[in-house]
């Protein structure tokens, strides 16, 4: 063991006792508490001019201090409440206490271990949200609606949904079993609690409420009770009663860090519900900072990535992919983050590398399929995967679609029909696997059209829009179809459905960007100018 973990282990010895900070009687006035303590490097040497903040919950200024020569700090005449420390220090990472309560006549000591700041580490904070409407995009709508589209996909493979069991017929039974022995015990509190819990499990929120509630009156101070209480508001979106569970429990339970990760990181789920998307991403970056595992670090990159915040999304999978090397979505959300940032290149590499952990994963193919709606003419790796998607899966329906689509990109032209014809055949097979693909046939329509072959256009169209009514380019090309075949009538009606839905899908998009909301961050500052309050 190295002489720095050793100091650092002695260290949080003295600093802890059974998990609880290290309580002394304090000289301040009667109904006032002082909180003290001291910042220090990984081996437990006292770390001067670091600027500490004390944040009041429901405060809405920190009151700010700054270590002495002998690296210590002092906070006199607080009120009670409950309180989060951080520190921070340039050339090393910003370090947080978690929440905890200051007392009245009460004197709190506690130690913050700041860790010098690596290449790769996260180096902004989050100061707000602004004005929607200016997206900060590059090139055309068409490329602002592929970032928005990849930091969904991204989103979607993160916050922590459980997954469900498999074993259905099993899970039902112990229901069962767990029902009867709950009406027959109605005052166990273990039979309330295991059914609560596994109807959350199950995806029953709302049918595990009562149970769970029965369980909280028959042992209040239960943690693993008020966890799936919490899980189960979040589940019926009861998002205020779920906020203020988990608020209580960082108040009164005095747990270790990494079950504190789990609270901030639940915390940053409600918010994120609530609207709250500045709390969100602060709830999720404490989580990543007191317990940086992949999940938590996943889920504070893909916030910033869903609110528009690339750069700092980067520094934070980019952590992510150091520590979790082999995390597939981690180098999705870092490909994610690049394009958003306006590197093509970049954005294809870390996809790239992302099939190469599991070629099986059909997941980073879908997110290379997505820049096919942006380049011309894609790139000759692009090409290579998804030749390589569709050997690996070929009766999976979206591999022969993706495939089909880059090579009509690649095509040479009309006159093209070695290359026409094999996309033709991808096609077919790929609505022949799922007859539901709309856009499947919407590029055969593009490609009957193409070679003037009407009739077929047309029911390639007519598929389309049977399989996805809305799809509204279906529409426009059928209509410029009928005009080529003389039939104006059902080309006009074509052409206004078509303009029905564009409006309509205008409207949603502007509704949905001005919903989620661009973060405003800035670096850290590397010489902090906050003076000690005195």
């Amino acid at each position: 063991m190295s002489t720095c973990t050793l100091v650092t282990l002695a260290m949080l010895a003295l600093f802890s006792v059974q998990g609880r900070p290290v309580y002394g009687q304090s000289a301040s006035p009667q109904d006032s508490g002082t909180l003290q303590g001291s910042v220090r490097d990984p081996c437990g040497q006292l770390l001067a001019s670091a600027i500490v903040y004390l944040q009041a919950q429901g405060g809405s200024q920190p009151v700010i201090a700054q270590t002495d020569s002998a690296g210590t700090y002092r906070f006199p005449s607080l009120r009670r409440g409950m309180y989060v420390l951080r520190a921070k220090l340039a050339g090393y990472s910003d370090a947080t206490s978690g929440s905890f309560v200051i007392g009245e006549n009460e004197t709190k000591s506690i130690i913050l271990a700041l860790k010098p700041l690596k290449a790769d580490e996260p180096s902004f904070t989050v100061a707000g949200v602004t004005d929607t409407t200016n997206l900060g995009g590059h090139g055309s709508d068409t490329i602002v609606r592929t970032k928005e589209a990849l930091a969904k996909d991204t989103v979607s493979l993160g916050k922590g949904l459980q997954a469900r069991s498999s074993k259905a017929s099993s899970v039902n039974q112990s229901e069962i079993v767990l029902q009867e022995a709950a009406a027959h015990e109605p005052g166990n509190f273990d039979v309330n609690h295991k059914l609560g819990k596994l109807l959350v499990e199950e995806g029953k929120p709302r049918e595990a409420l009562p149970y769970l509630e029965r369980a909280s009156k028959l042992n209040p101070s239960s943690y693993a009770n008020a966890y799936q209480l919490t899980l189960a508001y979040v589940g019926s979106a009861d998002y205020q009663r779920a906020r203020a569970l988990v608020q209580a429990l960082l108040t009164t339970q005095l747990r270790e860090a990494r079950g504190n990760a789990e609270l901030h990181h639940l915390l940053g789920n409600i918010e994120g519900k609530l609207g709250n998307p500045v709390e969100a991403v602060r709830e999720y970056q404490l989580a990543a900072e007191l317990n940086p595992s992949e999940l938590n670090l996943f889920d504070w990159g893909s916030e910033l990535l869903m609110h528009r915040a690339a750069q700092p999304a980067i520094e934070v999978f980019t952590k992510g992919n150091r520590l979790f090397p082999h995390s597939i979505r981690m180098l999705l959300g870092l490909g994610s983050a690049w394009y958003a940032h306006g590197s093509y290149d970049q954005a294809v590499q870390h996809f790239c590398e992302a099939s190469d952990l599991n070629p099986a994963d059909s997941t980073p193919y879908l997110f290379m399929s997505r820049l096919q709606t942006t380049e011309t003419i894609p790139s000759d790796t692009l090409v290579e995967k998804l030749e390589q998607f569709v050997r690996l899966q070929p009766e999976t329906a979206q591999a022969n679609y993706s495939y089909a689509l880059i090579l009509w990109k690649r095509r040479k032209g009309p006159e093209d029909s070695g290359t026409s014809a094999q996309v033709e055949s991808l096609l077919q097979k790929a609505v022949h696997l799922d007859p539901e693909l709309a856009v499947g046939y919407l590029q055969l329509g593009v490609l009957y059209s193409e070679r003037k072959d009407f009739r077929k256009a047309i029911l390639s169209y007519q598929k389309t829009v049977e399989a996805d009514p809305r799809l509204e380019e279906a529409h426009y090309r059928m209509g410029q179809v009928y005009k080529l075949t003389g039939e104006n009538l059902k080309a006009r009606q074509q052409l206004e459905i078509f303009d029905q839905l564009s409006r309509k899908r205008a409207g949603e998009v502007e509704r949905e960007r001005r919903e989620i909301q661009q973060f405003v961050y800035k670096l850290r500052d590397p010489t902090p100018s906050a003076q000690p309050q005195q």
